[in-house]
């Protein structure tokens, strides 16, 4: 998708890459300026310096032997390779001897330091000038001040500092030193400066192109499908490279909340169609007998008979709405209930104890097998209606066993998790397919139909395994069936 300019600068990426440019740009220009202030100055005191060592030697040699001795040093030192700039002028300012051909006018007219770099040329440097161009040969007289000869237009010059004294006899001299080695350097920074803001650049626009235009496209498919989920497709989800950076976590979370609502959604409309159709029939039993007691005459006893029944069936009613709901919550992630520290082995001692008369009832050897105190983050009474739901079916479902009908009961640790298991010896479910509906909501398998129930007690177990972040799994006994609820190890949730 072409974007333009104004398009381009009104994304995230290309802000960010502008504002990073412009802050790398303003860092290094200050920086730049404060090293080239920095170092010119260091060189103009290593200059002085350099002078100041220069002056002194000059002046013991005219202490030796006054102006012939100084004159004879002053012309050697100015002959060497590299040499300082050496003048020696009369007090009119003519120029006797040194290496200097001309000055810029004024710069011997104020003893000391000249306050600003001057320009100059070197002796014999006008001659090699206009030889090279092909003008007259004849040498022009050395000179300075207000009789020198101005400098020809095109001619190059050079800059220096200089100190300038006067001598015993008003005679003139100059000691400096030439300004083009800070000046290069002033000159080489300027060229770095230039060609780190133009690679800073061409840095900044590749940057933009290679992951700016990645991370835009990126955002775009994740518009996409965001308008795709929107349009109510919530089976879609957003793109995951795998790259493993900001954009594939933000789409991972989103991805895993959507999933959530899709589980949530798929609840409610499961609630919806188990009352719409489960719970019509009970619905429908309750109008019949009401409609029956009323059609004709009956006796006061039948009348109380009726509504005894109709209590029962409300009540059971009333309790299978209230699974639904605390189904419901807990597989949205959330309930009332506090949880705490509980410990697993005084749960079902407690819940074993509870169901021990109608086991023995039924003729049904309840036992358990509970040897050390295993402890969980959890709710006691959410675990323990659990546990009783799955203990009653193993009990109503062990009946039909071939041998002495059992439960077995038992608690133990393995591979980090805490393994509270519920074993029957009946006939069990042998298909695979029917134990992953059997903790359906409604659902009871064709064995199951002339037993007592509603369908929702391994639903209800279930999602209280999914509060506690356990499982619940069916596993064939063996004979029979094992309900196996699996808690995390507390050290390890």
């Amino acid at each position: 998708m072409a974007l333009s300019v104004p398009a381009i600068m009104k994304t995230t990426a290309a802000r960010l890459s502008a504002l990073y440019l412009l802050l790398f740009a303003l860092c290094a220009v200050l920086l730049v300026l404060y090293m080239t202030s920095l170092s010119a100055r260091m060189l103009t005191a290593q200059t002085q310096e350099t002078i100041n060592d220069e002056v002194l030697g000059l002046a013991r040699a005219y202490q030796r032997g006054g102006l012939p001795v100084l004159v004879r040093v002053v012309e050697a030192r100015s002959r060497q390779p590299g040499a300082n700039l050496y003048l020696i002028a009369d007090a009119n300012g003519q120029i006797l001897t040194g290496n200097v051909q001309s000055l810029e006018p004024g710069v011997i007219d104020t003893e000391g330091w000249t306050t600003e770099p001057f320009s100059y040329k070197r002796f014999g440097e006008g001659e090699l000038d206009r030889l090279r161009s092909g003008t007259s040969d004849q040498a022009t007289p050395p000179s300075t001040g207000d009789n020198a000869p101005p400098q020809a237009e095109g001619e190059k010059g050079h800059n220096a500092i200089a100190l300038v004294l006067r001598l015993p006899n008003q005679m003139i001299m100059l000691v400096g030193r030439d300004l083009g080695e800070p000046e290069r350097f002033r000159a080489v920074i300027r060229r770095s400066l230039v060609l780190a803001l133009g690679m800073m650049g061409v840095g900044g626009i590749l940057i933009w192109f290679f992951v700016g235009r990645a991370a835009l496209k990126r955002i775009d498919g994740v518009s996409e499908a965001s308008r795709r989920i929107m349009g109510g497709d919530l089976s879609g989800r957003l793109p995951v490279t795998g790259a493993g950076d900001e954009f594939d976590r933000l789409s991972e979370n989103l991805n895993v909340m959507l999933a959530r609502i899709s589980t949530l959604n798929e609840g409610l409309k499961q609630v919806s169609d188990n009352i719409a159709h489960d719970l019509k029939t009970p619905l429908t039993r309750l109008r019949n007998r009401a409609e029956a007691t009323l059609s004709g005459k009956q006796k006061t006893s039948d009348y109380r008979q009726a509504l005894e029944g109709t209590i029962a069936e409300s009540d059971q009613l009333i309790k299978t709405f209230n699974a639904i709901l605390m189904i419901s919550r807990l597989e949205a992630g959330y309930s009332s209930e506090h949880t705490n520290r509980v410990n697993l082995a005084a749960a079902v001692r407690d819940v074993v104890e509870l169901y021990e008369p109608v086991a023995e009832e039924a003729g049904v050897a309840l036992d358990a097998e509970v040897n050390d105190a295993f402890v969980v983050d959890g709710n006691r009474e959410l675990i323990g209606q659990a546990l009783s739901n799955i203990v009653d079916n193993a009990i109503k479902y062990s009946t039909d066993s071939t041998s002495k009908p059992a439960v077995r009961v038992a608690l133990e640790r393995t591979h980090g998790e805490i393994r509270l298991s519920v074993a029957d010896n009946g006939q069990g479910i042998p298909d695979e397919a029917d134990r992953a509906r059997a903790t359906e909501r409604f659902v009871r398998l064709e064995k199951s139909r002339s037993q007592p129930g509603s369908g929702l007690g391994l639903s209800l177990a279930k999602a209280v395994m999914t509060f506690h972040y356990g499982r619940l799994d069916l596993l064939p006994g063996n004979p029979g069936l094992s309900v196996v609820m699996s808690f995390p190890a507390r050290e390890d949730h």
